[in-house]
This record gives C-alpha cells, sequence and structure tokens, in this order.
C-alpha cells in the first residue's frame, strides 16, 4: 500500500469513526433522555401520600404557666407532616415537644400555613396569612423541594424566599429556614433521574442559602446535615418513598432544635 492510499484509508477509517462516535453519542443523548423522560412519567403517577385532615393545624403543647412561644411553620406538604397520621409525628408536633421539654421548658403554641405542593412563589400568600392575628415569635419555613423537582431556576426560588424573609423580619419574626433536603436520598424517584433532582435540590439550596442569610434569617441546611441519615436508612421515608417517615421528621427536628432554639431565646431578648 502507498502512502497516498495509506492517507486515504486512515482518512476513511476516521471518518466512519467520527460518524459512528457521532451516533453513538446522539444515540446514547437520545437514549437516556427517554429514560429520563420515562422516569419522570412515573415518578409523576406515582400514588403520594397525602395530607392527614384529621392533624390539628393548631395546637399548644407544654405546661401552663412556661414562657409561651408562638412557633408558625410555612412551605410545603413537611411543613404539614405529610407521610404521618399524629400531630406528635409532624416536624411541628415534634420540635414543640423538644422545645417544651428542653431546658429552657417553652409553651409552645403551634401552627402551620403549608401547603402541599407548595413553591417558592406561594409563600407570599402563607406569610399574609401568618401575620393574621397574634403576631408570630418564630417562622420555621420549609420549602425548596417542588421547585428542585420542577427544575426551576434556582435564583428565582430564592428571590421568592427572601422576600418571604424579609417581610417577616420586617414584622420582627424570627425566621429559621431548612433549605432544601437532600433529594437524591429519595426512593420513589429511580436513578438517574435521582441523581438529577438531587443536583437540581443541591443548587436550590445553595441559592436559598444566600437570601436567607441577606434578608436576616437563619439557615439550616438539611441537605447536609440529615442527606447521609436518610440515604442509609429507607425507614426514614414514609410508604410512598418521597415524604419523610416519623423517624425522618424526627432527624430534621433534631437538625433544626438549635436555631429554633437560638431564635426562641432572640424573641425573649426583646
Amino acid at each position: 500500500m502507498n502512502e497516498r492510499s495509506a492517507r486515504s484509508v486512515t482518512s476513511g477509517l476516521a471518518g466512519r469513526m467520527g460518524r459512528a462516535a457521532a451516533i453513538s453519542l446522539f444515540a446514547g443523548t437520545v437514549g437516556g433522555a427517554a429514560v429520563l423522560a420515562g422516569e419522570a412519567f412515573i415518578a409523576r403517577h406515582r400514588r403520594y401520600a397525602e395530607p392527614e385532615l384529621g392533624l390539628a393545624l393548631r395546637a399548644t403543647i407544654g405546661r401552663a404557666g412556661a414562657a409561651p412561644l408562638r412557633l408558625v411553620l410555612l412551605g410545603d406538604s413537611s411543613a404539614l407532616g405529610v407521610g404521618v397520621d399524629r400531630l406528635e409525628d409532624t416536624i411541628g408536633g415534634q420540635l414543640a415537644n423538644l422545645l417544651a421539654e428542653g431546658p429552657t421548658g417553652r409553651r409552645v403554641h403551634l401552627s402551620s400555613v403549608g401547603v402541599s405542593g407548595s413553591r417558592s412563589t406561594d409563600l407570599a400568600t402563607q406569610v399574609a396569612r401568618a401575620l393574621l392575628g397574634e403576631r408570630p415569635d418564630v417562622a420555621l419555613i420549609l420549602i425548596g423541594a417542588n421547585d428542585a423537582t420542577g427544575l426551576r431556576r434556582p435564583s428565582d426560588a430564592a428571590a421568592y424566599l427572601g422576600a418571604a424573609v424579609h417581610r417577616l423580619r420586617e414584622a420582627r419574626v424570627e425566621v429559621v429556614v431548612g433549605t432544601c433536603p437532600d433529594l437524591g436520598a429519595v426512593r420513589a424517584i429511580a436513578p438517574p433521574l435521582r441523581q438529577v433532582v438531587g443536583w437540581s435540590g443541591r443548587r436550590v439550596a445553595r441559592a436559598q442559602t444566600t437570601a436567607v442569610l441577606e434578608a436576616g434569617g437563619s439557615v439550616v441546611d438539611l441537605a447536609t446535615e440529615t442527606g447521609p441519615v436518610f440515604r442509609a436508612d429507607a425507614g426514614t421515608l414514609c410508604q410512598d418513598g418521597f415524604h419523610p417517615s416519623a423517624d425522618g421528621y424526627r432527624v430534621w427536628a433534631h437538625a433544626l432544635l438549635p436555631a429554633v432554639v437560638a431564635a426562641a431565646a432572640a424573641t425573649t431578648r426583646r
């Protein structure tokens, strides 16, 4: 084979390999997109836990005569305790019991204005409801999962959250935000879509942290603080594989407690 023929063969081979690589990449991309679309369809049409209508959205927990603390929860299904059927197992109920039984022994007047399925754009309405009547001392906001699964722009979601925190702080309410939890730990969504929403959740959480701190609130990074536990223990999720179980809410409550205690202490120094 002469040099010209060799170059021709090599060039042809390179061209065929290039076309094959391009076709493989295209097929992989299309195939990957099809897999993600299929998993998204399945995840969207799964049966998920519903809000338990029998749960009281208002309760008083703690001994009579103890220093009162008005604690209101805002946000999505986690603010309502979706996934459990007893008040004491919800995130609010568990936090209220910890505050009542702790060294400070507060009498907690607990309420929630959260709405299942909420995104950060819904917080303005919830803030208005939270500020009706007697002003709360501490507001706990749990939001971000629906922004992340909907692949919303983190900066947009964070802006709405920051505005909500700012409005509450202007009303002299102490604010604690539990950022988007570790969505890479949920079992209701299969890989590789699970990794995609996990990545989206981390982006949302980072944007949330900046916005909340700038607005004067306190932040608890739920993904960092509790994600490893949720990944290791399937029992931290309820039967739908997405919402926390009583054990999961307990893990969250203990992660949030120091920030909530600090916020409650700040109200007594006014």
